[in-house]
């Protein structure tokens, strides 16, 4: 944990000064507001699309720091190591294959990347490799030109000797940095980083480290301390040779000292009447914010009524409904919609911790699942299965009512002698993915952000009332995962369904 905190807060002064004069795109943002311990893999999905969208238009600052953060969701909680290097190696490649940036840009980027990846070897625990990456680091932030990668590259060392148990290495590099910092006057970042050092060597419960940085944080403070009374001393007194002039030019005037004083006076209350107005302002965004809060509240009130008053009526006209001739398909399709209507707003009700998760047999499952779609299928479409055969723990309803739809739906629009999959994995202690595959014509790219949306327009209902996707994504949020379609599968549409147990 001790090592994070060190890694992210450098890498953050880093990406913070390579990409803060660019605008971010609207999937970069998206990412960054998916929380990733909730939803790492759609986190980590919207990087991705993020880094191939900004390679596509040319803004590979920004596209090299989406490829970075993605990595780092493929193995800070899962252990993705294989995938996280092949997207580090991607962004290498879009980096080398850039047109429009410069030699000494293209070395800060590869430096960014470097940097990741010597943070999966320091995780590892392979002292060499990570070696490696430095001293490649070295020659890229020399390339760079950056005084700020040269400032970060002196953090990393100082990170990385640290980690593998080299306290005076540490120490010598970590002394090099402060005295950068102490000669550019720059004090605080100089306490700000003393202060880390020695709040990581706590929590790693490492006693000499704390010792050490201690006893350098003291020591650089007394002599900080007195560079600073020494700046302050010469600041007072040219504060005061400026004012002795000034008294001295303004001396021979009687009427120029009311002019200064008078001017002081003007100065003075404006000042007042700033500070009255900014009052003023800040009173009333204060109000402001808390009327938007109200408003907010009323409205997640309003919607929660609104979807349980929508699921009462359905559920009230539901009995009409079925005393009609269901095999009209006007009927029939009224009865479905109904059908999912009470069951969106059930699971927008729903509290997560009530889904209750219980061993099963995966393979038989899935045949299982399978098995019911077998007569809706066109001639000799091939059926295949792959599942270990091994238990996990999940909600078999709901998997069940997600994974037989997908299977419906591969059903429907896979042609003769095509081919539908369901696929079972395992990626981590707790977490599986299920995937379903088939080689039709597939899902427009324009169309696959709002395939999981409902009510987004008025439609024959007897042609489907679009709603059967949503419900399946609403299931698997509920069960802490993710449904979401494969950017990289093209030979068909493939839906994968992330779970975490």
């Amino acid at each position: 944990m001790n090592r994070k905190i060190f890694f992210l807060f450098a890498s953050l002064l880093l990406c913070a000064t390579m990409v803060s004069a660019q605008e971010k795109s609207d999937l970069h943002k998206r990412a960054e507001a998916a929380d990733p311990k909730e939803h790492i893999a759609s986190a980590r999905s919207l990087y991705i699309h993020a880094f191939n969208d900004y390679y596509n238009r040319g803004q590979m600052k920004l596209g090299v720091e989406c490829a970075t953060k993605a990595a780092s969701l493929y193995y800070s909680r899962e252990n993705f190591y294989k995938e996280a290097f092949d997207l580090l190696r991607r962004a290498d490649d879009a980096i080398n294959s850039s047109p429009k940036d410069s030699q000494a840009e293209k070395a800060a980027m590869h430096y960014m990347v470097t940097k990741e990846r010597l943070n999966m070897y320091i995780k590892l625990r392979k002292s060499d490799s990570a070696k490696d990456q430095l001293n490649i680091m070295e020659s890229q932030a020399t390339q760079s030109g950056d005084e700020n990668l040269k400032n970060d590259l002196l953090y990393t060392k100082a990170i990385y000797y640290y980690t593998f148990g080299m306290n005076a290495q540490g120490n010598a590099v970590f002394k090099e940095m402060a005295n950068k910092l102490t000669a550019s006057k720059e004090y605080d970042k100089v306490d700000e980083v003393y202060q880390t050092l020695i709040s990581n060597g706590r929590k790693s419960n490492n006693a000499n480290m704390v010792a050490q940085s201690y006893s350098n944080y003291i020591a650089w403070k007394d002599s900080t301390n007195a560079l600073k009374h020494a700046d302050e001393i010469n600041a007072l007194k040219k504060q005061i040779a400026d004012n002795e002039a000034t008294i001295a030019d303004k001396d021979s005037s009687l009427s120029t000292r009311w002019v200064f004083i008078i001017g002081l006076c003007i100065l003075a209350a404006a000042l007042a009447a700033a500070l009255v107005i900014g009052a003023i302002i800040l009173m009333r965004f204060i109000l402001l914010d808390r009327k938007q809060k109200k408003t907010i509240r009323l409205a997640n009130e309003s919607n929660a009524l609104k979807a349980k008053f929508i699921s009462n009526i359905s559920a009230q006209l539901e009995p009409t409904f079925k005393k009609l001739d269901s095999k009209q398909p006007e009927v029939k399709a009224l009865l479905e919609f109904s059908h999912h209507i009470q069951t969106l707003s059930e699971l927008e009700n729903r509290d997560s911790s009530e889904i209750e998760l219980e061993d099963t047999p995966v393979q038989q499952f899935c045949e299982n699942l399978m098995d019911q779609i077998r007569d809706k299928v066109k001639s000799e479409v091939n059926l295949t299965v792959n599942a270990s055969n091994m238990s996990a723990k999940i909600n078999k309803e709901y998997v069940s009512h997600i994974l037989l739809h997908l299977l419906n739906n591969a059903a429907e629009y896979t042609p003769a002698e095509g081919t539908i999959a369901l696929e079972f994995k395992k990626r981590g202690p707790h977490s599986y993915q299920f995937l379903v595959s088939d080689t039709g014509s597939g899902i427009p790219e324009e169309k696959r952000e709002d395939i999981f949306k409902p009510f987004l327009e008025i439609r024959d209902l007897t042609t489907g009332d679009g709603l059967g996707l949503p419900i399946c994504k609403q299931m698997a949020l509920k069960m802490n995962g993710d449904l979401d379609i494969d950017p990289k599968f093209t030979k068909g549409t493939r839906f994968v369904l992330d779970l975490h147990a």
